[in-house]
């Protein structure tokens, strides 16, 4: 059941969704991988469009250098936490949900558990390493890993679900050289409202999502574009999943 205060909140995208919808998202549960450039965006968005249950993961304090794109984060806040950062704007954003801010790095250690049963992963990491680890608990869990990256005026987003669509390996095998790389604000916060909207939309079950589909984002020509993607039967981290839908499939 909503308040009247949820309703008068979320009246404009009810009329899109209705009800029943909005009802989906409150019971939903999303676990966002990083509290920065990416994470910001795409917790700020989910947040006030009324995802009841948003887990949120960092390990860093705040920096001068994050201020150019990291909007969760002020200027008050350089040195503190970002997970204790990320909770109270996102809690003052929208009061109604629950927030629960992680200050660990994510590892092969913890992150099946702290994942836990949310129906979705967000990557808004600036690894690949780590993505990868998120990539095979997302196969693991039978749950969508929702990626995106960004470098400079450019970005990237993907949709991936377990099973059915191309992984994380399928798409980038061999992760790129690890670097400090440029960002521009703007960027992630364009990439960053693509996952957004996926993860609405999947959670809604509207739409057609970006399955099987890269989107290129071309910042410096405003030029978008799409690469087709396909699985890799022989991937060292989906490939087995492949198998053994076949041979559910003979059975």
């Amino acid at each position: 059941m909503f308040s009247e205060r949820e309703l008068e909140r979320y009246k404009r995208q009810i009329m899109s969704f209705g009800e029943e919808g909005q009802e989906r998202l409150k019971k939903s549960h999303i676990f966002i991988a990083g509290a920065g450039g990416l994470g910001s965006p795409v917790s700020i968005y989910l947040a006030v469009a009324g995802v009841g249950t948003i887990t949120i993961v960092d390990m860093d304090v705040v920096d001068q250098t994050n201020l150019n794109r990291q909007i969760l984060h002020f200027d008050r806040d350089i040195g503190r936490k970002k997970t204790a950062s990320a909770e109270e704007k996102l809690q003052e954003l929208n009061p109604d949900i629950t927030i629960n801010a992680i200050d660990v790095k994510i590892d092969e250690s913890n992150a099946g558990k702290i994942i836990g049963r949310a129906d979705g992963i967000v990557d808004a990491m600036d690894n690949y390493p780590t993505r990868y680890l998120l990539n095979d608990v997302a196969i693991a869990k039978q749950i969508p890993l929702f990626h995106g990256g960004i470098r400079g005026f450019y970005g990237q987003a993907t949709t991936i679900i377990p099973g059915t669509t191309p992984c994380l390996k399928c798409i980038f095998p061999k992760a790129p050289p690890s670097e400090v790389f440029p960002v521009v604000g703007v960027t992630p916060g364009i990439i960053g409202m693509v996952q957004a909207t996926e993860v609405l939309k999947y959670l809604l079950g509207i739409g057609e999502l970006l399955t099987g589909r890269l989107f290129i984002w071309d910042g410096m020509q405003a030029h978008a574009e799409e690469i087709c993607v396909e699985r890799n039967r022989a991937c060292e981290a989906c490939g087995g999943m492949a198998k053994k839908t076949r041979a559910r499939k003979k059975k």
